[in-house]
């Protein structure tokens, strides 16, 4: 299981979203991905993205600085 850290900050939507799918695609099961945002919509983009993919998803921090969400590849096809 690996960790990668996709630093997003300063981008607005759709782009983090964007971007997290595509760092997602060379993830095997089981790796993590750490994402950081600053835009207040990829509150709700990402996990919907999450949820379209199959994966798991959990926002770790939320504050007035930066959302940080950490994303686990699962086996799902």
């Amino acid at each position: 299981m690996t960790r990668t850290i996709l630093d997003l900050t300063g981008l607005k939507c759709p782009l983090p979203a964007l971007k997290t799918r595509k760092a997602l695609k060379p993830l095997k099961a089981g790796d993590q991905l750490e994402v950081h945002c600053t835009d207040p919509l990829s509150v709700i983009d990402i996990p919907n993205l999450i949820r379209e993919t199959g994966d798991k998803v959990e926002i770790t921090e939320r504050n007035e600085a930066r959302i940080v969400f950490l994303v686990e590849k699962s086996d799902a096809p």
